[in-house]
C-alpha cells in the first residue's frame, strides 16, 4: 500500500476579522450566511455558530443539474423486473459512479464530475428504489445483492465488456461488493470516503465535533416545529424530510460532513434531489449491508484500487482510512488535507487530477491473476457464512429467529464475537429460550471485550453488567446480582437503551437503581418479526 498527501499550494489565510451577525442574543454569533464567492471560505475550524431564527417552509426553487449541464444524455435502462434511471456524458474510460445512502441519488455527483469528461465516459444513475429509477422491490426486496445484480444488468444494457467503478461513501461498500462478485468486469475500482464495509471498528465517529450546543438545540427546535406542522398540514413524508435537512443544515448540520460551509443553493439542491428514495429503503438495505463483513476480502486482489480520504471526513474514527486501506494490501491511498467526506466538491481540483492520473494508466489484470483472486474470493466467502457473528446477523430479532439462533448455538461463538450488537442478539436468543447460564457467559464476555475501550464505549459495559444481573436474578443469585447493579451505579454513564421486541425502554444508572430495589423479571418476546 502507499500513501501520499495532498497538500493545497497555499495556506488558508484565516480572515483578520469576521464580520459576525448576532442571533438569538449572544449565545450564537455568525458570519453573515451568503453565496457571494470569497477567497476565504468559512471552514469548520472556523467555529462560527449561525442560528436562522424562523422555520423555513419554503425551499429555494433550485433546477436540477440534470436539467441545466449540455451534452448529458438520459435515458432508463432495463434490469430485469425494473428501470433505471441513466445519464451519460463524456468520452474515454467507461467510469460508472455509485452514489451513498443508502438512499441517495445521482445528484451527489453533478455538477462535479462533469470535469472528467475529457477523460472518462462518466455514467450516473439512480439505484432501484432511489431517485428517478423505479421503486419496485421485486420478489426478494431491496438488497444488497441485489442491488450489485442490477448493477451488473446495468453494465450489460451498456454493452460494456468492463468498466472503471467509483463509489462514495455508502456507494464504496457496493462498489467494493461488486468487485467481489464481478471482479472480471473492473477495469479500475476507486473508493472515495467509502463505507470500509468491514466489522471492525474506526473509532467513534466525530460527527457532532464542530457543532454547538446553539444549533444541537435549534435542531431540536426544529423537529418539533416541523412534527406540529406536519400535523396541521399533513405534509408529505417526502416534503417533511427535505424540509428537516434544509433547515438542520442551515443550522450547523452541514459540519457533521462537510469540511466547507456549503452555499443555500448547495443545500437546498441537496434536500430536494440528493435524499429521495421508497420508503423504508435506508433501514432495509442498512440491514443488508450490515450482514456483509468485507474484512480480508481484498487479500491478493489485482484490482488496480485508488482510495482517497479526507482529512477532516468526521463520519468515521480517525482509524478509518488506514483500516480501509489495510484490506486492499494493494492499493493506493492518497489523503486531501482541507477535505470532508465529499472530496470531489471541496478540492475538486487535486481530486480530478488524481482520478485522471488513475484511470488513463489503468494496466490489464493477467487471467491468472484474476482466477486466483476468484479461489480466494470463494475460500473467503465460506469462511464468512461459517462465521458465528454471520450467522447471527442472517437473522431478525422476533422469538422465532431466537429459537432458531439457539438451536445453531455452540459454546465457542461467545469468543469469537467483537461486535456490540452480535453479543445482544445472542445473548437475547438465549434469554428467550430461558437458558440463563449461557445468557450470562455471552455477558460476561461482552463486559470483558469493551473493558477498558474508550470513554464513548463505556455504555457496552454498563449494558452488559445490567443483563448480567437481569440473569443472574433469574437463576436466583439474587447477591450476585446486586453487584452487578451496584457497578453500574459507580460508572454513571448516561446513556439510555430500548428493545421493542420486548418492550422495554430505560436509562442504564436508574434501571440499575430500580433493580437494586426489585429484581428483574422476565418479560417475553412479543415480536413476530
Amino acid at each position: 500500500m502507499s500513501v501520499r498527501t495532498e497538500t493545497p499550494a497555499s495556506v488558508l489565510l484565516m480572515p483578520i476579522l469576521l464580520p459576525v451577525l448576532c442571533c438569538l442574543g449572544a449565545a450564537a454569533c455568525a458570519a453573515p450566511d451568503t453565496d457571494e464567492p470569497s477567497a476565504v471560505r468559512e471552514s469548520i475550524h472556523d467555529s462560527v455558530v449561525f442560528i436562522e431564527p424562523s422555520l423555513i417552509t419554503q425551499i429555494p426553487a433550485v433546477a436540477r443539474w440534470c436539467d441545466r449541464l449540455e451534452h448529458l444524455s438520459q435515458r432508463r435502462i432495463d434490469v430485469g423486473d425494473a428501470e433505471l434511471y441513466v445519464e451519460e456524458e463524456g468520452e474515454g474510460v467507461p467510469l460508472v459512479l455509485i452514489n451513498g445512502g443508502p438512499g441517495g441519488t445521482h445528484h451527489y455527483f453533478h455538477p462535479w464530475f462533469s470535469r472528467a469528461t475529457d477523460f472518462a465516459r462518466v455514467i450516473y444513475y439512480d439505484q432501484r428504489g432511489c431517485g428517478l429509477s423505479d421503486r419496485a422491490p421485486g420478489a426478494e426486496g431491496y438488497s444488497v445483492d441485489q442491488a450489485v445484480a442490477d448493477l451488473d444488468a446495468l453494465r450489460e444494457g451498456l454493452g460494456l465488456e468492463r468498466w472503471a467503478v467509483l463509489g462514495y461513501s455508502y456507494g464504496g461498500f457496493l462498489a467494493q461488493y461488486y468487485a467481489l462478485r464481478h471482479p472480471e468486469r473492473v477495469s479500475g475500482l476507486v473508493l472515495v470516503g467509502a463505507s470500509p464495509g468491514m466489522w471492525t471498528g474506526t473509532g467513534s465517529s466525530r460527527q457532532g465535533e464542530f457543532i454547538s450546543e446553539a444549533e444541537r438545540q435549534r435542531m431540536r427546535e426544529i423537529r418539533q416545529q416541523l412534527d406540529s406542522l406536519r400535523e396541521v398540514t399533513g405534509m408529505s413524508r417526502a416534503e417533511f424530510i427535505s424540509l428537516l435537512i434544509y433547515n438542520n443544515f442551515l443550522n450547523g448540520d452541514w459540519k457533521r460532513q462537510s469540511y466547507y460551509r456549503p452555499t443555500r443553493d448547495r443545500l437546498a439542491e441537496v434536500a430536494l434531489y440528493e435524499w429521495d428514495h421508497d420508503q423504508g429503503f435506508n433501514s432495509v438495505m442498512s440491514e443488508s449491508q450490515d450482514r456483509v463483513d468485507l474484512t480480508g476480502a481484498f487479500a491478493g486482489s489485482p484490482l488496480p484500487t485508488l482510495i482517497m480520504e479526507g482529512a477532516w471526513d468526521l463520519t468515521w474514527g480517525e482509524q478509518k482510512p488506514l483500516i480501509l486501506a489495510g484490506n486492499h494490501p494493494n492499493a493506493e491511498l492518497v489523503q486531501f488535507d482541507q477535505a470532508g467526506h465529499g472530496i470531489y466538491d471541496e478540492d475538486p481540483d487535486r481530486f480530478f487530477t488524481v482520478l485522471e492520473r488513475f484511470l488513463t494508466s489503468l494496466p490489464p489484470v493477467p487471467e491468472a491473476d484474476m482466477e486466483a483472486f476468484r479461489r480466494h474470493v470463494a475460500t473467503w466467502d465460506a469462511a464468512r457464512e461459517a462465521a458465528p457473528a454471520y450467522v447471527l446477523r442472517g437473522y431478525g430479532w422476533d422469538r422465532g429467529s431466537s429459537d432458531s439462533i439457539a438451536a445453531r448455538y455452540r459454546a465457542t461463538w461467545p469468543d469469537s464475537l467483537s461486535e456490540s450488537r452480535d453479543f445482544m442478539r445472542l445473548g437475547f436468543a438465549l434469554y428467550d429460550v430461558e437458558d440463563y447460564q449461557a445468557a450470562l457467559y455471552v455477558f460476561e464476555r461482552m463486559q470483558a471485550r469493551f473493558a477498558g475501550a474508550e470513554e464513548r464505549e463505556e455504555r457496552f459495559v454498563a449494558f452488559a453488567l445490567i443483563w448480567e444481573g437481569h440473569m443472574l436474578d433469574l437463576l436466583g443469585r439474587r447477591d450476585e446480582a446486586l453487584i452487578r447493579y451496584a457497578a453500574v451505579m459507580e460508572m454513571d454513564v448516561d446513556d439510555g437503551w430500548q428493545h421493542g421486541q420486548y418492550g422495554l425502554q430505560y436509562d442504564l444508572v436508574p434501571w440499575a437503581r430500580e433493580r437494586l430495589e426489585t429484581p428483574f423479571e422476565r418479560v417475553e418476546n412479543q415480536s413476530a418479526d
